[in-house]
């Protein structure tokens, strides 16, 4: 518990009080000996960053609840990651950076049910460099990172729908194979659609 308290640069009444606040997890015991290793260093390496960013111990532990019991890397790529996207791997102060003052355990739990956030280890990865981007620029511009996150939700159904909806049209008459090679065409047509729906919406407001 000394050299960990040392190497993470607090006392040890302090790291007591962090085990007893349940904001690392309990070290592994031989006999009398607890052991302690390089995750629970990262963990109060961790807890300092956050606070120094303004985080409460509170939500620290709420953030740290919710972490443990996220979703793992390999829950949220299934058998490979994403074809076109790519995963980001962050460290809990670096998705603080991202959505300063939005990184609650509420939204964190909210980022890993939709499928954008998921655990390896002490980190944390995005399945999207681009959803990743997107959405801190919108928090950026004010709105709340929870709207955003429900509005997610939203674009999941519809792209699910619109998905289903290209994979009958391409299988129903071609081979299932064409499906992978006639992909950009459907992202095409998705992308105009909405880019004129938009155009509607804003000439409506003019």
């Amino acid at each position: 518990m000394e050299e960990l308290a040392r190497l993470a640069g607090i006392t040890v009444r302090t790291l007591r009080f962090y085990r007893e606040r349940k904001l690392i997890p309990p070290p592994r015991r031989e006999g009398r000996i607890a052991w302690y290793d390089d995750h629970h260093l990262a963990r109060l390496r961790t807890i300092t960053a956050l606070l120094e960013r303004g985080h409460t111990l509170s939500g620290i532990a709420e953030l740290a609840e919710a972490f443990d019991h996220g979703r793992d890397v390999g829950d949220l790529l299934g058998v490979g990651e994403p074809t076109e996207e790519t995963p980001v791997r962050l460290t809990p102060e670096e998705l603080a950076d991202h959505f300063a003052g939005e990184v609650t355990a509420e939204n964190l739990a909210a980022a890993m049910d939709l499928g954008y956030l998921g655990t390896d280890g002490d980190e944390i990865v995005h399945v999207s460099r681009r959803l990743l981007d997107v959405s801190a620029a919108l928090v950026r511009e004010g709105i709340p990172l929870a709207a955003v996150l429900a509005a997610g939700h939203r674009v999941r159904a519809h792209a699910e729908a619109l998905a289903d909806l290209f994979t009958d049209l391409i299988t129903h008459h071609g081979p299932e194979k064409d499906l992978h090679r006639l992909r950009p065409l459907a992202k095409s047509v998705v992308d105009a659609e909405l880019s004129m729906a938009l155009d509607r919406r804003l000439n409506k407001g003019a």
